[in-house]
């Protein structure tokens, strides 16, 4: 791909294990309509909750790669297990190419808005294995402020439930009911969703945690951010019409596509296979 002759005008980039990431893009694309968009979903090697954080690492240097390669403005780790583990050494990667690329993920911007919303300095985390193992959001809140606890729950069924595009019936209640317990018990007052695709199971969230509880998402707060970084380092698209925006998939681009307008809540157009690694491709 060419490169755009205005460094503004290069798309922003954005990957996820999966298409649980459209649900941030979907919150950029209202936020900031202007931008052209670029989204990866990661759908060969998915899910990435039970992975090690050396498989993660390693997986989204590949993913940084192929979106470096396509021109890419800015990254976006839409997922939150390799937010947790990949985070420093995709900055430092970024940081060595001539382009610059500045690297955002969702742990940081979820864990300030938490912090800011909570009243009784209690918050729950419902997350994937590998993310609560990392540590990352305790490391977050507690750098926000260290007087608030945090209570982490560990959702290991969930995002692939969610993934598998199937009926939300009364066996996805009851899983979700047994990963809500230990927050309800804690005393929570806000919720961070550590996962792109537990938005879609919000509203069963929400009547399960009880109408007290705030619940936080990683869209808003990431395309706020988002904002920010683009406008702070003048490479925001400067265009007053729509941007445009694009998808790759490792996986089978149909199902991608089949799945994914679920989670975006727009059209999908064409979605192009790609490989990013040998294990991708087999």
């Amino acid at each position: 791909m060419a490169a755009a002759s205005d460094p503004r005008e290069r798309p922003i980039a954005v990957f996820d294990s999966g298409v649980g990431g459209l649900t941030v893009l979907h919150e950029l694309l209202v936020q900031l309509p202007g931008e052209d968009y670029l989204y990866l979903g990661d759908t060969a090697r998915f899910p990435y909750g039970n992975r090690s954080a050396a498989e993660l690492a390693a997986f989204s240097m590949e993913i940084a790669e192929e979106l470096l390669a396509r021109q890419a403005k800015l990254l976006v780790v839409a997922c939150n297990s390799a937010t947790a583990a990949a985070l420093p050494v995709l900055r430092e990667r970024m940081r060595q190419t001539t382009l610059g690329v500045e690297v955002l993920g969702v742990v940081r911007p979820e864990a300030v808005q938490a912090v800011a919303a909570t009243r009784n300095g209690r918050i729950g985390l419902l997350a994937t294995p590998a993310t609560v193992e990392s540590g990352a959001y305790d490391e977050a809140v507690a750098a926000a402020d260290s007087h608030v606890a945090l209570t982490s729950v560990a959702a290991p069924e969930l995002a692939s439930l969610i993934q598998d595009g199937s009926e939300f019936d009364d066996r996805v209640v009851e899983v979700v009911r047994g990963y809500v317990e230990p927050l309800r018990e804690a005393g929570v007052d806000t919720v961070i969703l550590g996962c792109t695709h537990y938005p879609l199971v919000q509203p069963m969230l929400q009547r399960l945690l009880g109408p007290g509880v705030g619940i936080v998402s990683s869209g808003s707060a990431l395309a706020r951010q988002v904002e920010h970084a683009l406008g702070a380092s003048g490479l925001a698209n400067p265009r007053s019409g729509e941007g445009d925006y694009r998808f790759l998939a490792t996986g089978d681009p149909d199902s991608f596509r089949a799945l994914g307008s679920r989670f975006l809540q727009l059209p999908l157009g064409p979605v192009e296979q790609v490989t990013v690694s040998r294990e991708a491709a087999a």
